[in-house]
C-alpha cells in the first residue's frame, strides 16, 4: 500500500505537487494520470526517495522508501528505462542490481524469462530498442519480487505484443494482492488495464476514484438519433435541458434526454425513428474533461478549441 498525505514539492517560487493526498491499495491496478507538468513524475519520485518533500509525508507499506532494509523487495520501481549502464548486458545489469540485496542468481534468470529477455540477455543494453529498454526496466523492478509496484508509461515503445503481455502481468500482480501503480498517456490502454484512477491537475488530485465512477461522472447523457423526419423531432426535442445537434441529414445528436424519452416523444409525434443509439464517453473523453482548465502547455490549436467549448 502506498499513502500520501498532504504532499507538496516546491522548487523556488514553483509549487510541483500542492498538498496531494491518496492512497493506493492492493489487489487493483491504480491508474496515475495527468498532462504533461502536473506533477506525477514528481509525486512517484517522492515515494522512492528520491526527491524530498517540501511538506507531507508518503509511504510504502507503513514506512518511508528509505527506512527499508531491502527496498528492491518492498518496491520495484521503473521511472527511466534508459537509466542504465550502456555497456552492460542486461544479464549483468541485473546481477548487479541483485548484489546490492543478496538476491540468487537463479532470480536474475527468472525475470530474463518473465520478461522475454532470454534471446538478448548477454547483449549490451547500448544496443537495445526502446521496447527491449521497458521490458529490461520491467524486469529489474520484478527482481526482489517486490509487494509493491510503481511504473512509469511501461509500455511505451512495446509492440501490441508487449503491451498486451504487459496489461496481462500486471492484472496477474493485481489478482496476487500486490499493488500496483501504473503511469501512462494511452488512456486506450489505461482503460483496459486499470481499476482505479489517480488524476493530478497542476499539482492537485482531481479525481480519485474507480475508472467506471470516473467515466460515468464526466459522461453527458447522450443519444444518437436516425430519423427520415428528424427536423421535426429536433425542434420538438429542443429545450433549456437538451441540446439537439444535426450530425447529417437524417441523423442528429442529442443531450439531455435518453433513448427512452425520445422513442416515446416520436410515438407521440408519429415520426419514425430508424436507430436510438447511446453513446457512453470514453475514459479519453472524461480525461480531457477533468483536466481541461489544468494543462499546462497549450498549442495555439488547443486555446482556439477550448474558447469555442466555451
Amino acid at each position: 500500500m502506498i499513502e500520501s498525505h498532504s504532499l507538496s514539492k516546491r522548487y523556488g517560487a514553483k509549487t510541483a505537487v500542492d498538498d496531494v493526498s491518496f492512497t493506493v491499495q492492493p489487489g487493483i491496478v491504480t491508474g496515475f494520470l495527468g498532462p504533461n507538468g502536473a506533477g506525477k513524475s514528481t509525486t512517484m519520485r517522492m515515494i522512492v526517495g528520491l526527491d524530498r518533500p517540501s511538506a507531507g509525508t508518503v509511504t510504502v507499506n507503513g514506512k518511508r522508501y528509505a527506512e527499508h532494509r531491502s527496498p528492491l523487495r518492498e518496491v520495484g520501481v521503473l521511472l527511466d528505462a534508459k537509466a542504465v549502464h550502456s555497456g552492460r548486458s542486461a544479464y549483468n545489469h541485473l546481477l548487479a542490481m541483485a548484489a546490492t540485496h543478496g538476491i540468487p542468481k537463479t532470480r536474475v534468470k527468472e525475470v530474463i524469462g518473465m520478461t522475454g529477455l532470454d534471446a538478448v540477455a548477454g547483449k549490451r543494453v547500448g544496443g537495445f530498442s526502446l521496447g527491449m529498454g521497458q521490458r529490461l526496466g520491467i524486469a529489474a523492478a520484478m527482481l526482489g519480487d517486490p509487494h509493491t509496484l510503481i511504473l512509469d508509461e511501461p509500455v511505451n515503445g512495446l509492440d501490441p505484443e508487449g503491451v498486451l503481455w504487459v496489461r496481462s502481468f500486471l492484472r496477474h500482480l493485481a489478482a496476487e494482492g500486490r499493488t500496483v501503480l501504473l503511469s501512462s498517456h494511452l488512456m486506450s490502454e489505461m482503460a483496459l488495464t486499470a481499476d482505479h484512477l489517480i488524476v493530478l491537475g497542476r499539482g492537485r488530485v482531481v479525481a480519485d476514484a474507480s475508472v467506471s465512477d470516473v467515466v460515468a461522472g464526466a459522461s453527458k447523457q447522450t443519444v444518437r438519433v436516425r430519423s427520415p423526419h428528424a427536423d421535426r423531432l429536433a425542434a420538438a426535442l429542443s429545450g433549456d435541458d437538451t441540446t439537439v445537434r444535426r450530425i447529417d441529414a437524417g441523423f442528429l445528436e442529442v443531450v439531455g434526454a435518453s433513448a427512452g424519452q425520445i422513442g416515446d416523444l416520436a410515438a407521440e409525434l408519429g415520426v419514425a425513428v430508424h436507430e436510438l443509439t447511446p453513446v457512453t464517453a470514453s475514459l479519453e473523453d472524461a480525461y480531457l474533461q477533468l483536466t481541461e482548465t489544468h494543462v499546462e502547455y497549450r498549442t495555439a490549436a488547443d486555446f482556439h478549441e477550448l474558447e469555442l467549448s466555451r
